[in-house]
């Protein structure tokens, strides 16, 4: 793993959305991973170093927040983006309880994602690419 990349995660089964965000992030020096399922996305945290991932709730194998319950103990967690078309009260509440960094309605506005990263790379990394 580039471990001097900030790297986003996407866990999604829209390849078409993942190539636009790779061609907004890649030229700002950000490293893009895509998956397909729940299972790659907790392999991906798991085989290595993922700053923030971006987790569709419907996924195939494991929901978005599955994915966070089983690799929210892995040193360091990553951030997450839940992306989701059901907003309910109880999927808000699960995703604060989990710590979930946002959750995202869908289909989801680029600029909106854009911003959560941004607040992501403020907060936690003081505004500067991890090292």
């Amino acid at each position: 793993m580039e471990s001097n990349r900030f790297t986003v995660m996407f866990a999604q089964t829209d390849a078409d959305w993942h190539s636009q965000a790779i061609a907004l992030l890649e030229p700002q020096g950000v490293r893009t991973i895509f998956v397909r399922t729940g299972r790659e996305a907790v392999n991906q945290i798991e085989a290595g170093q993922v700053h923030v991932a971006v987790l569709d709730q419907q996924l195939p194998q494991l929901n978005g927040l599955q994915v966070v319950k089983l690799t929210r103990e892995l040193k360091p967690a990553p951030h997450s983006i839940l992306l989701a078309r059901d907003m309910s009260n109880h999927l808000l509440h699960e995703a604060l309880v989990m710590k979930v960094f946002s959750v995202l309605a869908k289909p989801v506005d680029v600029n909106v994602l854009l911003e959560t990263l941004a607040r992501i790379m403020k907060r936690h990394y003081a505004g500067k690419w991890p090292a």
